[in-house]
């Protein structure tokens, strides 16, 4: 978020030292030892060993993962950075991490680099609130001296940016790497069937079929067409008509039957009902959109899963869903239902579990889930208390609203606002903590099969 706590002294961070001017790289906040070419050097080396070791360990996908999230946090810093330099605010420091400086370096008077504890990043700003001692010199150019429409720009560009990262993706999902159809029902695999292979496959049946009908009946986008037929036809030869690239052919299957005592390995009651099978696994197949018309469709799709975002982030704060936190916690029976029903909140550790289990189910999931991760993040930091950017903008508008009609602006004080921000830490402590248990105590079932 924006850094509006800590005391900016014409410094670029409180306790460290200066910041050469021609662009020496600081590391470790002990002084100037090597050039930022070097730094950036260093930095590559880190971040490719990095990645050797997630391939030799077999955790691509977690590689994966964090760097989507690293990249969405810093994303939204930029946001905050690049409205604050529009508006001609001083920002003295871009950070990924907080804690001691790893490496840094310093364009102009911004210092840009990372820090040891990955939670997070920042943007430095002086002067966010009237509690900030400044420098008299950088007065002019602090954050509340600027006019209405650069400091409510500067609170919300931080979720503007996930707003756009969730259109960009959501497009690129549309128009790239399709979504499942709703009309269509394909054959994703073959399986065996009593141990030997199944009539699907014996049939000639393969991965990516698309099922147009089933003895004459229509399949479209109802699956329980199919597999009514095949449960009612156990012995008897089914009709299947499928598209396999651009091609139609008939294929003639006959389902064994799934409740033979060859199978279970022990007799069956006399009179049981044959149950036809034939050995596949069903899903649809992805379709893609032209990518002007894909635009139209992510405006749709955003402004539906936002409305969505913004039910939860309400639910959120209400008693009964604070109460219902405690109680999976302590509640396996409860975290599984809240599961269930979408309601339960997910630590950074559930986050990446289940982000990492939609890379293994395909890239489309794995677009799917960051859209959302970054829609919600967008509505959640635009509540309007500290210290979230919501707060900034509650603020401002605030201020707009009781400067009009007197000569000189109104300034809130922000020290009178401090028993509900801490009343706010508190609640987003409580939440940090109740999701992080219940995710370390009841991990997440994976949502994609």
């Amino acid at each position: 978020g924006i850094g509006m706590t800590a005391r900016v002294t014409g410094e670029p961070g409180a306790g460290a030292p200066p910041v050469p001017d021609d662009g020496t790289a600081v590391t470790g906040g002990r002084g100037p030892v090597t050039s930022p070419r070097r730094a950036l050097v260093q930095l590559v080396a880190g971040v490719a060993a990095a990645v050797v070791l997630a391939v030799a360990t077999g955790h691509v996908d977690l590689l994966v993962v964090v760097v989507s999230l690293v990249v969405m946090v810093m994303v939204h810093e930029l946001g905050h950075l690049l409205a604050a330099k529009h508006g001609r605010m001083k920002v003295t420091e871009y950070f990924l991490g907080f804690g001691p400086r790893l490496w840094s370096f310093r364009r102009g008077e911004t210092e840009y680099g990372v820090k040891a504890l990955p939670l997070g990043g920042y943007v430095k700003i002086p002067g966010m609130t009237n509690l900030e001692e400044v420098d008299p010199a950088d007065e002019p150019r602090t954050y509340r001296q600027q006019p209405f429409h650069a400091r409510l720009l500067v609170a919300v560009a931080g979720s503007a940016m996930h707003f756009l990262m969730a259109f960009v993706l959501l497009w690129s999902l549309f128009a790239f790497v399709g979504t499942p159809s709703a009309t269509q029902v394909a054959i994703e695999g073959t399986a065996t069937v009593g141990g030997r292979p199944g009539p699907a496959a014996k049939a000639g049946l393969r991965a990516g079929d698309v099922v147009v009908s089933v003895d004459g009946a229509r399949v479209g986008g109802d699956a329980s067409v199919l597999t009514t037929a095949i449960h009612d036809h156990a012995g008897k030869p089914v009709r299947l008509v499928v598209e396999r690239d651009g091609v139609r052919r008939t294929v003639t299957v006959v389902p064994a039957n799934g409740r033979t005592a060859s199978e279970a390995g022990v007799a069956l009651p006399s009179g049981t009902a044959p149950f036809g099978v034939i050995g596949v696994s069903l899903g649809a197949p992805l379709e893609r959109v032209s990518p002007v018309p894909a635009l139209g469709r992510t405006v749709t799709g955003i402004g539906r899963l936002t409305a969505s975002s913004v039910t939860s982030v309400v639910s959120l704060f209400s008693p009964n869903a604070i109460g219902q936190r405690f109680k999976q916690v302590t509640s396996a029976k409860a975290a599984a239902q809240a599961s269930a029903n979408g309601t339960r909140v997910e630590s950074i550790v559930g986050a990446v579990n289940t982000a990492a289990q939609a890379f293994h189910a395909g890239v489309g999931n794995l677009l799917a889930f960051l859209v959302a991760i970054n829609l919600f993040i967008g509505v959640f930091n635009l509540f309007p208390m500290l210290p979230l950017d919501g707060g900034h903008v509650a603020i401002a508008v605030y201020e707009r609203l009781r400067s009009l009609g007197r000569r000189r602006p109104y300034h809130a004080d922000v020290a009178k606002l401090m028993p509900l921000t801490w009343v706010m830490l508190a609640f987003l402590g409580v939440l940090f903590a109740t999701s992080l248990v219940n995710d370390l105590l009841h991990p997440l079932p994976n949502p994609f099969g």
